[in-house]
């Protein structure tokens, strides 16, 4: 290719193991730039991140044509983590996955709501069966997904995936909205859809590991959901009496000034498979329920939790990925909340400082998938490694 791109647009050599991009999500040649950043391809898969303010659809008919036959995942987000500068808004951020070390099965699941999940576990089944038959030389595995973020299927979409991914991991972010919480899409092939979610089985000859880390410890407070509207996500009653006022007294706050920032501050955890794992609230309903992010139901013990430091904590985790060798990119969905928690705190700029050190390239989420669990203010992720053998010729 000739020339560069320009260092704001990302781009790598043509031999590098994976591609990255970043491009403001306003210029007039929007595309132009990303093609060029990421380079020549054959891809055997290129995801793309942007923000609500992006011509969603028009990006991503434009970035198909370009590409030709590899198959381009995007989704709008709640903010865009950027290679080399963290967390960033208004912009497009791009990764694609070369041929030579990377073979990718891809599936689009339509109308979520009434796709039964023996048809999400058999198509899943068949496209990694199909997978290990094209690239059998290639035996690192993980599955990618991103699933429409207002949906509120992703519990069952993410139960129903790994029954039949066997042993590959999976990881995933819920598309966002910005703070809106109005329109999320995702995209395969050039259209976009909601109620939807696009799954991407990839297999590799580099070495590669799923994670999943949230920075936050149970304290003794508990609660327990006494009534709930499970299909909706919504808690009415915590202890038998209203969720808001409940939830306001146990934290010594006026439930009437409950608001996101405090949900960033105060999650509830559940305690699943031996883990804690993160329930977040959405908002506070006009009855003075509470909307959830992820499932809930009568019944549930809920553990309000406490934050460790945030910054710390992160470049702890991302680290020890780097104890033995240092990966060449990290792929993560990180909770939005995590974003509003780090910029409330002032922590925003450390916290850019720790993402960008570390290869983090990705997009802040309404809820991230890990194995069979739909979690909240959590990061998961793959750390990609350098190949374990040489890669093919394409």
């Amino acid at each position: 290719m000739d020339g560069g791109p320009s260092p704001s647009a990302g781009g790598v050599g043509s031999d590098a193991v994976l591609r990255t991009a970043c491009v403001d999500s306003d210029a007039p040649d929007l595309v132009d730039q990303l093609v060029q950043a990421l380079g020549d391809g054959p891809f055997a898969l290129v995801l793309i991140f942007c923000g609500p303010a992006t011509l969603f659809q028009d990006l991503v008919t434009g970035v198909q044509s370009r590409l030709g036959p590899a198959p381009v995942m995007a989704c709008t987000t709640a903010g865009e983590i950027a290679p080399g500068a963290g967390y960033v808004e208004d912009k497009v951020v791009a990764m694609a996955l070369p041929q030579r070390c990377f073979e990718a099965q891809v599936l689009l699941f339509k109308d979520l709501e009434n796709l039964p999940s023996n048809e999400l576990t058999q198509q899943t089944i068949r496209a990694r069966a199909a997978l290990s038959e094209r690239a059998p030389e290639m035996t690192q595995e993980f599955a990618f997904l991103m699933v429409d973020g207002l949906s509120m299927q992703e519990d069952r979409l993410a139960s129903a995936l790994t029954a039949g991914l066997g042993p590959t991991q999976l990881f995933g972010g819920s598309a966002g909205d910005g703070v809106r919480f109005e329109h999320t899409f995702v995209a395969l092939n050039g259209v976009c859809h909601e109620q939807a979610a696009v799954l991407a089985v990839v297999r590799s000859a580099c070495r590669l590991r799923v994670f999943s880390v949230n920075h936050f410890k149970p304290t003794d407070l508990r609660m327990v959901v006494t009534r709930a509207d499970p299909s909706r996500r919504l808690v009415h009653e915590i202890n038998a009496e209203p969720a808001a006022r409940e939830l306001g007294r146990l934290l010594g706050k006026d439930p009437h000034q409950i608001d996101t920032f405090t949900f960033a501050d105060s999650p509830m955890v559940v305690r699943l498979g031996g883990s804690h794992h993160v329930r977040a609230i959405k908002r506070v309903t006009e009855d003075g329920g509470l909307e959830f992010f992820s499932a809930i139901d009568e019944g549930l013990v809920l553990t309000l939790a406490e934050a460790e430091h945030i910054v710390d904590h992160l470049d702890e985790q991302l680290s020890a990925l780097a104890r033995d060798r240092a990966p060449e990119a990290i792929l993560a969905c990180d909770c939005v909340l995590r974003r509003i928690e780090a910029e409330k705190r002032q922590l925003k700029r450390p916290l850019d400082e720790v993402l960008a050190r570390h290869n983090v390239t990705g997009f802040s989420t309404y809820g991230e998938q890990v194995n069979g669990m739909h979690v909240n203010q959590t990061m998961t992720g793959v750390a990609i490694y350098a190949p374990e053998f040489p890669c093919r010729e394409t």
